[in-house]
């Protein structure tokens, strides 16, 4: 009787905050088509999932959430834009990504990555997996240290870019390890394929949707992935910090954000909007399914995150020297 009075009595209660922050939300909201910004082009992993998170919530609020892709400069673009144009009213939502944390330290940002945005949630997360080209001698993530360390300047490997998690996975392994390998940077997943096939380049660290199908065809070999735990997507693989270099770990993000000084009530809708759309089994087996486990934390362990994130990779591209070319 005890616990259903006070289970009762924490029903009220929550409802009671709900009423006071929808009390304060603008009647109707959103009564007009929401942007939806994501700092890619069309077609990629963060913008798959932007669009999975919009088209749900468009259903549920009934109003169009419409994404806009504004790629380049590792979403330096994208972001700036949203920083000095995007009203504080709710109306304009920006996908986050590892590039948001990795950018302070490659480029002159000309804003703040922390005070001009309020981050809303990590939607969910990912890894990378370490493949090799069929030919490449190595079998373990051991082997291939030991091989790097003979051959010092003389192995290549590939990124989709500079400053992606691709790049920076290679980068956090030759700085934790001391091995010393050759970066062939190209414009994406999509061009760096082609030529990773052709044994242009021996190893790439790809994001695990962009990559899977290939470890599973025999086109490439999977090593380790990057994570702090083993991939849902393939459970069978080793972290690459389990299999030599502990402590090593990296992971790809996909989180939102408001602009800066956006009313805490409307931070609160979008909160509890966004979580309950992540949290639906359909979204998260699509999630899942792109090799994404769903994550929807608080907004205030989405800053935490970021800020992490932040101050974990201006380490290391700072350690490594790692510069915009």
């Amino acid at each position: 009787m005890q616990r259903s009075i006070l289970a009762l009595v924490g029903a009220i209660g929550t409802l009671s905050v709900v009423a006071d922050v929808m009390a304060q939300v603008p009647a109707g909201f959103p009564s007009r088509p929401v942007r939806m910004i994501v700092g890619f082009a069309p077609g990629g992993t963060n913008d798959i999932i932007a669009r999975l998170i919009g088209q749900k919530l468009s259903e549920d609020l009934g109003r169009p959430i419409v994404v806009e892709n504004r790629g380049g400069a590792n979403t330096a673009i994208a972001s700036e834009l949203f920083a000095r144009t995007a009203a504080a009213d709710g109306y304009t939502i920006m996908q986050v990504a590892p590039g948001h944390a990795t950018n302070p330290a490659m480029l002159n940002l000309k804003f703040d990555p922390i005070k001009d945005f309020q981050f809303i949630t990590v939607a969910a997360e990912s890894q990378n997996l370490l493949v090799f080209h069929p030919t490449f001698p190595p079998r373990s993530v051991k082997e291939l240290i030991a091989l790097s360390k003979q051959r010092p300047g003389e192995i290549n490997y590939g990124s989709s870019g500079i400053g992606t998690t691709v790049h920076l996975s290679a980068e956090l392994f030759q700085y934790m390890t001391g091995v010393k390998w050759v970066h062939i940077p190209y414009k994406g997943a999509g061009p760096a394929m082609p030529e990773f096939f052709a044994g242009t380049f021996m190893l790439y660290f790809g994001n695990v949707p962009s990559v899977i199908q290939h470890h599973r065809s025999g086109k490439l070999r999977g090593i380790a992935v990057t994570g702090s735990k083993r991939s849902a997507a393939v459970p069978d693989m080793p972290t690459v910090a389990e299999s030599g270099v502990p402590g090593y770990e990296v992971t790809t993000w996909y989180g939102f954000a408001l602009p800066a000084k956006t009313p805490r009530p409307i931070l609160d809708f979008w909160h509890g909007q966004i979580v309950k759309t992540i949290n639906t089994p359909d979204i998260q087996q699509k999630l899942l399914n792109q090799g994404a486990d769903p994550v929807a934390n608080t907004p205030e362990q989405a800053t935490a995150h970021v800020e992490r994130e932040i101050a974990k990779w201006t380490k290391v591209i700072r350690g490594a020297g790692i510069k915009v070319q």
